[in-house]
């Protein structure tokens, strides 16, 4: 099986439909944000409020790249991980299946607001979100190789779609 990578935009489901996909196939996960929280001990809003967007996208970057050199199976990235040329690349490799969770403005607010730890978006949630997105949507079409919907569904129905888009047999 090829290495999964989940992109998306925030609030896309990334973190929940990686789990679940994890476990409907009884392989490994991990999730690039919360490895940045657990490696520098900071929540990613303490990281820009203390290094701003530039210091958060270097870390970022080194986390990613490291991630998709381990043996881990599956990775969801951050929404902004695929801004970095390095981290496209490294994506684009053969043996990988990347996968766009796409959502809309609707689901991905009441997903992000509830949590409040966005900060790109942290201000004005839909206006903020659809201005990321109309930069990062071009990259994460060019870097997909399969694209999911993630509105209105749970991560194990998306996780299980998955399964039967990607043809994976398992038992």
């Amino acid at each position: 099986m090829s290495r999964i990578i989940l992109i998306g935009a925030p609030g896309s489901g990334k973190s929940s439909v990686g789990k679940a996909l994890a476990r409907e196939l009884g392989i490994s996960f991990e999730d690039t944000d919360a490895t940045i929280v657990e490696v520098t001990g900071k929540t990613i809003p303490e990281i820009f409020a203390e290094s701003g967007e530039i210091g958060f996208r270097a870390i970022e970057r080194s986390v990613v790249l490291a991630a998709l050199s381990s043996e881990t199976e599956i990775i969801s990235l951050g929404g902004g991980a695929i801004l970095d040329p390095k981290v496209q690349q490294v994506i684009s490799e053969p043996g990988r299946t990347v996968i766009y969770l796409q959502v809309g403005v609707r689901n991905a607010q009441h997903r992000i607001g509830i949590k409040g730890d966005r900060p790109l978006v942290a201000d004005d949630p839909a206006k903020q979100w659809s201005a990321l997105l109309k930069v990062r949507e071009p990259i994460y079409r060019s870097l997909a190789s399969l694209t999911a919907f993630t509105d209105n569904r749970k991560p194990h129905e998306v996780a299980h779609d998955l399964v039967l888009k990607m043809g994976i047999t398992h038992g």
